[in-house]
């Protein structure tokens, strides 16, 4: 049957619709106890004074680099929670020299081991969970003994397993696999900042 599109749609609002309905589909598949382990996972890692790496390719690091936005601003609006995350899919300048002096396979887990602490963790965006790159950085971050969480797609490839935890999506097409990666980014976040709220704040601020 091919996966999704897996015809010719004739009109762009009946493809948002099918995208949407698949979308629905997706999301439903991740798995909430290991998002609830995930979020347990942060909290501890600011807790403790730790840095949450994270990292992706692509449209997974656009979601790396938006997730140091919402993080590091959002989870500090109206609270006393000091997150500190860092993303490694941001800094064009280390990554093409590590890219091109060494390899790209490199570029994340070179600058995870100059960093890494034994308070951090690490989370990787990977739709595919098999680029090289962030089969490496896990590999880091398991050599530091450090937390990793993957957020996967398709099959989950090796990082579904090598991780701790794996929040995948069951899901055939990149774009509504990221739209799910991108709700959990935003969900985590907007968890962690009510979790550090006075309650009745909540209903009065926009998240």
């Amino acid at each position: 049957m091919g996966s999704f599109p897996n015809q010719k749609f004739d009109s762009a609002g009946s493809l948002l619709t099918a995208y949407m309905e698949r979308l629905q589909a997706a999301a439903a598949t991740v798995d909430r106890a290991a998002f609830e382990r995930a979020a347990v996972v942060l909290l501890e890692t600011f807790a403790r004074g730790g840095i949450l790496y994270v990292c992706g390719n692509g449209g997974s690091a656009a979601i790396s680099n938006h997730m140091t936005c919402d993080i590091m601003k959002g989870v500090r609006s109206d609270t006393d929670l000091t997150p500190r995350i860092v993303s490694l899919s941001s800094n064009i300048e280390i990554i093409t020299a590590i890219a091109n002096d060494i390899a790209y396979a490199d570029v994340f887990a070179y600058q995870l081991k100059a960093m890494v602490k034994p308070v951090d963790a690490l989370m990787t965006i990977s739709s595919s969970g098999n680029s090289d790159n962030i089969v490496r950085v896990i590999e880091v971050a398991k050599e530091a003994g450090i937390p990793t969480i993957a957020m996967t797609g398709f099959d989950g490839g090796r990082s579904a397993t090598m991780a701790d935890i794996n929040l995948h999506v069951a899901g055939d097409n990149y774009g509504i696999i990221e739209d799910v990666h991108q709700s959990l980014m935003h969900v985590l976040a907007q968890y962690m900042r009510m979790s550090g709220m006075p309650v009745d704040l909540i209903c009065d601020r926009k998240f």
